[in-house]
């Protein structure tokens, strides 16, 4: 498994922590790294930019998810598709690094694999429109003249 791809779901595992457990999200960290102690230190970087991340932008990333998500309240939504879009979001808003279509198809192989049968759907229309209408990332969308 790719080094970003086991952050990622080490991250989600991170968020779902914190819901269920009512903690903030430094506090899950923490505690769940003290399970995880010898995972290898890019991956435990990453997991902990996205978790951190998230819990400095959250009001933005739910806003985000909630005027996109039709006819969907966020609290409605299943737990790990919530956090799920959370990370997704905020790789797109604030991870420039990361080509918004790898955000997207990261975030729609985590829902496939920890969500339910129309999880992955749900992610993907989601963060597409987030994609196409909020995002600030361009050099997804640029043909290479250079």
């Amino acid at each position: 498994m790719r080094k970003r791809t086991q952050a990622r779901e080490y991250t989600l595992k991170i968020l779902y922590q914190a819901e269920l457990t009512r903690r903030e999200i430094n506090a899950a960290a923490e505690h769940f790294w003290k399970e995880f102690d010898s995972v290898d230190n890019h991956v435990k970087e990453f997991a902990s930019r996205l978790a951190l991340g998230i819990k400095d932008h959250l009001e933005e990333i739910d806003a985000k998810i909630s005027k996109h998500a039709t006819n969907w309240q966020l609290k409605r939504m299943a737990v790990i598709d919530r956090n799920v879009l959370r990370i997704g979001v905020f790789e797109l808003l604030h991870a420039l690094d990361i080509p918004p279509k790898v955000t997207i198809n990261e975030a729609v192989e985590l829902a496939k694999k920890y969500g339910d049968t129309e999880s992955s759907k749900f992610v993907n229309g989601i963060l597409d429109k987030i994609h196409k209408s909020d995002s600030s990332h361009t050099s997804d969308d640029k043909s290479n003249d250079a």
